[in-house]
């Protein structure tokens, strides 16, 4: 190795440092420098792929940790008094004894630091040197490195199931149509695969790819942690930019999946991958406890100065009073006695000294103690685990678990967190036509049916085909849907789990309209069907998606459960027995009325008279229930098996919803790949479409669109799908001239809002015929955008915006996602326990109302205001109007013991104005006097912005809970931020502080383990800070009789050992394994909840109370020892002994006041605290006779507890001194008992009484019972009879008529 001297080295990393920080870098290949040194390399630069995650090196660990230690102000203080005693003129004890606790706590805080860093560095050395495939022009082959031996510029290989070692600009793959398949659940949690494409136009030549000929230049940018963009563009050695993106980026941690092999060129290596940059490691929070405890702290150190400056006069004033200069003051070597005043300014420090475990040393690291503790009774608590997921609850905030117990507002998310998000196709709209689908819906009601009374029967007896439907079977369940998704367990979907997301029966199995059946027969045969719409609208949902098309024996194997099935013969007796039966089930559990409704020809209810000639193929599912679909039994039929190993993998469930209803109706996605989409018409006939461009989703366009070309008719065609406010707008011509004399898009807009009413997700479809010039000249315009470094994006959507115009509605869907199950308890309970709950969706209002409705965040005696408005003029006037209205109830003599049950519903656009700043303060008003409020089309950072505003305005403790990645910025501007583990992946979760599987999960975690965890470390911080009082005042009061002279009358090793080992694990226990109240008994009465929110238990007067009671206490224990030692010849140890049994004692038996709940542990640490104090101090008194000295502790416990006198000023002292505090405690108690108080009374009795307790307190209370009957939802307005049944409503076409809508509902609708 050649010598460089330090300016060239400097010079070096100066320049590296520079083309590091670069906005773009330009890539070469590694291949034509191999073999060079390093400072020939083009890309040398760049970081290696090396990875170092650890802190800490050997030879600097002390060092380094000690300047960490010493970032946390409580060491920096004990070590600067340890220093302080050094000084001869103020020391208090030894100076190797002072450095013993200090020493001691930064002792084991290193060795924990240490092994955590030993541990990070095994899993650094086991990844750098994981295997992989390096090209070597030497070698002329990939040769097997290690991933730390990877460059930038170099050309790497991956195989089938290995993971990526570096981020990877895709250039080959096995797959002719240079498709890559990969798994991201290493980094988002996503298990659906997610498609790569190599980069167009390079290394296409042969199908070998040969990494030597690449000699082109990559460009990319800096850098960044955004998972979902990248920009590149590639330039050939003629000058030719092409364009690159996130699609054909490889990341590092990603899985590849079925995919033989794939060659790319790594664009950035080690830390600068986007998966190491997004690797942030553990949140850390200040709980607000915490902070509550910093200032006490506080309060603390000016506590100890007073009693030091009171240390200091007094040491004055008893050397100003002496007549002469006594024989125990010694001069110095000079014969030099120090002045008063000099004296009594050393004594200040001394008394610091002496007096300094007022400041808890061990406090905080009791504090990670306790709360480690509470972390593992979370995480092992079985009520918070799910079985079907096999997923357990996460702690990822280690320090913020008393927070669960002090909220006030929770932020919710809809889908994914209130819903199962498992969309199911419910019904849809073609050309202005309503298909309700009610034999789907059958299916989907006997679904809900089977998971609410566990098991049904089956008539088993042959019974004859069935030609019409039940009217009544279906009106049930279009009236109940949501209300059985309420209450069903999710136990058919959830054990049908399959290999990949969103394929459960429950999602994938759907069963078509009669009717519609029937019109695509009837297209399929006639002259028209190149142009037909209905062909045209399931071609569209099988096309414009992103769903990859995969066969079974590829997958990855999640969750295995053995489904049990029914079997049965053939598939349309089975129906018409569910039919039947269904109907039955309906009228003899439900008992409810039916409605009458009117038949609209667009239902399929009356015999069909029209019988083409169709073929019924069924299957029977996992849940024994038989699925068939109709096709003409024409000339392609292939064989079952090839359909039935198709896997859809979606990266969202509305996706996978549409695709396999396409495919119900026999329109199936066989295979997609980067340049053509092949789908199977029910007549049997593949249709390869090839795929121009794929304008993907974004939440400014709120659509998609694929433009493809037409096999038939050649045409460009453009298939849209997005939201009805995106897509309306867009609208131009009609489909057809001969339905031009239908307002087609009038009557798809009355069934959109009709699916919104019955909560249904909404999806509009259109299509484009896109001419020959039109597409060349918007081609130019796309491969500039895509070639682009800067405003990439932008341009992009420009481009898309600029096709996206004149489109041909075709129709829409309604897909249905279902409450988890127990989501009603679990929002009535938090309410009950003073909780306000928001729910933000980017869903219709009409939708997110009945959702309110159907998991009781909206009640049916509420009043609900509705606000929509269009400008700000309307916006101000409104919140001023309703805050008008809410105040004058308030201020009515009338209604001073009643509040109204006020819930809010805004939309998106009115809540960025009620949020502008000159309106902030009204409309936050006008929330805080809500019991909920539901915010609907917001967006992910309106949702973030609006956590901020109340937590700030408000002052209050928030907790955001989400499942996707639009809820991230949510989660992370809360106090407490919740994750839950669904379907959409893990970026929730990784955000979050805590993670979840279930919604339900959210009660006993707030109710039970929030309230025990706030209780349990508020009371323990308390007693905490009184011990510590308690004992360092037995020292300031002897004071007062050494003349202020610092002398301690216990031995300073028992004084070191007392809060070190004698009285130290009692309180941690009692932090740990506390319970004020039963799981059962918070549960059942939430209201116990409110006990922590705004002060909570942890006051400022708790504080001081605890401090004087302290200062009482210690009065006792020292003066009633020494009012019986008084005028006595017994040694300063003799008579400190006495004082501290006692303070050891009462302490002790203060704390088993202060427990709830006594276990086997309490007991153990309570005596064996006792034991070992006695142990050690009398092994103490028998060997350490010079250890201190000039002292001398020899046998003086052995002499004490030889004395009667000593039991009875240890039993006399304790009793007074802890007498006061139970007596406050049984007079508190029986007089004015605490709800806490009364449900611990409520616990010792047995269980059929404490129900019925229960029940009468609740409702003395004015909290009610927990209603668990069947929950009701609001009116679902059918689509052959809409009618508003109440008036006061305003439809959404006066809505979006009006300037601003102001619906202020007094009494919910219900059913008749």
């Amino acid at each position: 190795m050649t010598w460089r001297s330090p300016l060239a080295l400097v010079r070096d990393y100066l320049q590296g440092q520079r083309a590091r920080e670069k906005d773009l870098r330009n890539l070469v290949s590694n291949l034509p420098y191999e073999g060079l040194e390093k400072r020939k390399q083009p890309n040398r630069y760049f970081l290696s792929n090396a990875i170092k995650t650890t802190k800490y090196t050997l030879l600097f660990f002390i060092p380094m940790n000690l300047f960490e230690q010493f970032h946390r102000l409580a060491n920096l203080y004990f070590v600067g008094l340890a220093i302080l005693n050094f000084v001869p003129a103020v020391n208090a004890f030894q100076p190797d004894v002072a450095l013993i606790p200090i020493c001691v706590i930064l002792s084991l805080t290193a060795l924990k630091d240490a092994w955590e860093d030993f541990r990070r560095y095994q899993s650094d050395r086991k990844l750098n040197n994981t295997p992989c495939f390096i090209y070597s022009r030497k070698e002329k082959q990939f040769v097997q490195r290690r991933w730390k031996d990877v460059r930038v510029g170099d050309f790497v290989k991956v195989v089938y199931n290995e993971i990526i070692p570096a981020d990877l600009l895709l250039l080959h793959t096995s797959d002719p149509s240079g498709v890559c398949l990969i798994e991201t659940a290493n980094l988002d949690g996503e298990t659906n695969l997610k498609q790569r494409t190599v980069v167009s136009g390079l290394c296409n030549t042969s199908p070998e790819f040969e990494p030597e000929s690449f000699n082109s230049i990559v460009v990319c940018e800096k850098p960044n942690n955004n998972l979902n963009h990248f920009k590149c563009y590639v330039e050939k050695p003629d000058k030719e930019k092409v364009g690159a993106g996130i699609e054909s980026l490889l990341l590092r941690g990603c899985t590849v999946r079925n995919t033989d092999h794939a060659v790319g060129f790594v664009v950035y290596a080690g830390h600068e991958t986007k998966s190491m940059l997004n690797n942030n490691g553990p949140r850390y929070k200040r709980s607000k406890l915490e902070r509550k405890l910093n200032t006490d702290v506080i309060f603390c150190v000016i506590l100890l100065f007073t009693m030091c400056l009171i240390g200091a006069l007094g040491h004055f004033l008893w050397l100003q009073a002496l007549p002469s200069v006594p024989p125990y003051l010694v001069p110095d070597s000079n014969g030099h006695l120090d002045s008063p005043s000099l004296s009594a300014f050393y004594m200040f420090f001394t008394m610091i000294i002496l007096l300094q475990i007022l400041i808890p040393i061990s406090l905080y690291v009791s504090i990670e103690l306790v709360k480690i503790g509470q972390i593992f009774f979370i995480t092992n608590d079985a009520d918070l685990y799910d079985d079907d997921t096999e997923v357990r609850m996460q702690c990822r905030a280690l320090n913020i678990t008393e927070d669960l117990g002090q909220i006030e507002y929770i932020f919710s998310d809809k889908t994914g967190t209130l819903t199962e998000n498992k969309m199911v196709f419910r019904r849809c709209s073609i050309v202005g036509t309503e298909y309700p689908h009610k034999e789907n819906a059958i299916r989907l009601a006997l679904l809900a049916e089977v998971d609410l009374e566990e098991e049904v029967i089956f008539n088993q007896h042959p019974q004859p085909p069935q030609t019409s439907w039940s009217l009544d079977a279906e009106d049930t369940n279009s009236q109940d849907s949501h209300r059985r998704g309420s209450r069903c367990k999710s136990k058919v979907a959830a054990s049908a789990q399959s290999d990949v997301a969103f394929s459960s029966p429950l999602e994938t199995e759907v069963i078509p309209d009669r009717k519609l059946l029937q019109q695509i027969s009837r297209a399929e045969s006639s002259s028209r069907r190149k142009t037909d719409p209905y062909l045209d609208f399931f071609l569209a949902l099988a096309i414009c998606n992103t769903v990859v098309v995969s066969m079974a024996t590829a997958q990855r194997r999640r969750v295995s459960v053995s489904p049990h099935a029914w079997q049965t013969n053939n598939a349309l007796d089975t129906l018409s027995n569910v039919v039947k039966n269904a109907g039955c089930i309906f009228t003899s559990c439900w008992r409810k009325p039916k409605r009458n409704r009117t038949v609209s020809e667009g239902s399929a209810l009356e015999d069909d008279s029209f019988q083409p000639p169709l073929k019924m193929t069924g299957t029977v599912n996992t849940n024994g229930i038989q699925t068939y679909s109709l096709h003409t039994p024409s000339q392609g039929d292939k064989p079952a098996a090839t359909l039935d190993n198709l896997r859809y993998e979606a990266e969202s469930p509305d996706e996978a919803a549409l695709v396999y209803a396409a495919k119900a109706y026999g329109f199936t996605l066989l295979a997609r790949t980067p340049d053509s989409v092949t789908v199977r018409l029910p007549s049997g006939e593949d249709l390869v479409f090839e795929v121009l461009d794929t304008l993907t989703f974004d939440s400014n366009r709120k659509r998609m669109s694929v433009l493809v070309r037409h096999p038939i008719t050649k045409e460009y065609v453009l298939y849209t799908k997005g939201a009805d406010s995106a897509i309306m707008e867009l609208l131009g011509t009609p489909y057809a001239e001969h339905l031009m004399t239908r307002n087609i898009a009038a009557d798809t807009q009355h069934h959109l809002d009709c699916y919104a009413k019955e909560g249904l997700r909404t999806l509009c479809i259109t299509k484009k015929v896109v001419s020959d010039n039109v597409y060349e000249s918007w081609l130019v315009d796309r491969q500039r955008a895509l070639a682009a470094i800067d405003n990439r994006e932008e341009l992009i959507m420009d481009t898309a915006v600029q096709l996206e115009k004149n489109l041909s509605l075709l129709g829409a869907t309604g897909i249905e996602d279902r409450l988890q199950e127990n989501v009603p308890d679990t929002i009535m309970a938090l309410r009950e326990a003073g909780i306000q709950v928001w729910v933000l969706t980017g869903d219709k209002p009409e939708t997110a109302v009945n959702i309110g409705y159907a998991c009781r965040l909206l009640e049916k005696d509420d009043l609900v205001i509705n606000m929509s408005c269009k400008n700000k003029l309307a916006c101000t006037s409104i919140l001023d109007c309703t805050l008008e209205e809410v105040r004058r109830y308030s201020q009515d003599p009338r209604n001073v013991d009643t509040t109204p049950d006020i819930s809010l519903v805004i939309d998106g656009c009115t809540l960025t104005m009620a949020m502008s700043p000159d309106l902030q303060e009204r409309f936050v008003d006008l929330a805080k006097r809500c019991r909920s409020v539901l915010c609907c089309r917001v967006t992910p950072l309106q949702k973030s912005r609006v956590v901020k505003v109340i937590r700030e305005k408000l002052k209050v403790m928030t907790l955001a809970v989400g499942d996707g990645a639009n809820d991230v910025n949510m989660i992370q501007a809360a106090d407490v931020g919740i994750g839950i583990s669904g379907q959409e992946g893990m970026q929730a979760v990784m955000a979050s502080d805590f993670a979840i599987s279930r919604f339900k999960h959210l009660k006993k975690l707030l109710l039970v383990h929030g309230h025990w965890c706030y209780t349990r470390l508020a009371n323990m911080i308390i007693y905490f800070l009184y011990k510590n009082v308690a004992y360092v005042n037995l020292l300031f009061w002897y004071q007062f009789f050494c003349g202020f002279s610092a002398t301690a009358m216990v031995d300073y090793w028992l004084m070191i050992f007392f809060n070190l080992f004698f009285t130290s694990v009692p309180p941690i226990m009692f932090g740990i394994m506390d319970r004020d109240v039963s799981a059962e008994m918070l549960l059942g009465v939430p209201e116990l909840y409110r006990t922590g929110q705004g002060a909570g238990q942890y006051k400022f007067s708790t504080f001081w109370v605890s401090i004087l009671d302290a200062f009482y206490q210690s009065l006792v224990c020292f003066f009633i020892p020494y009012l019986v030692y008084m005028d006595s010849d017994i040694g300063i140890f003799t008579f400190g002994t006495p004082l501290n049994t006692v303070s050891l004692f009462t302490i002790l038996v203060h704390l088993s006041i202060e427990i709830k709940t006594w276990t086997v542990v309490h007991w153990v640490v309570m005596f064996g605290s006792v034991a070992l104090y006695f142990i050690v101090t009398l092994a103490y008194s028998a060997i350490c006779v010079t250890c201190n000295p000039p002292s001398n502790p020899y046998w003086i416990l052995q002499n004490q507890m030889a004395d009667p006198m000593f039991y009875l000023i240890c039993i006399i002292s304790t009793v007074v001194a802890l007498l006061p505090r139970y007596m406050f405690h049984v007079l508190k108690n029986s007089i004015a008992p605490s709800p806490l108080v009364q449900a611990r009374h409520l616990d010792r009795l047995d269980s059929s009484t404490k129900e019925q307790w229960i029940k009468e307190w609740r409702s003395f209370r004015g909290g009610g019972q927990v209603k668990r009957s069947r929950l009701s939802t609001p009116p679902s307005p059918t689509l052959e009879n809409s009618v508003d049944i109440n008036p006061e409503t305003p439809t959404a076409a006066e809505n979006m008529e009006d300037d601003f809508t102001l619906n202020v509902t007094s009494q919910r609708p219900v059913h008749t």
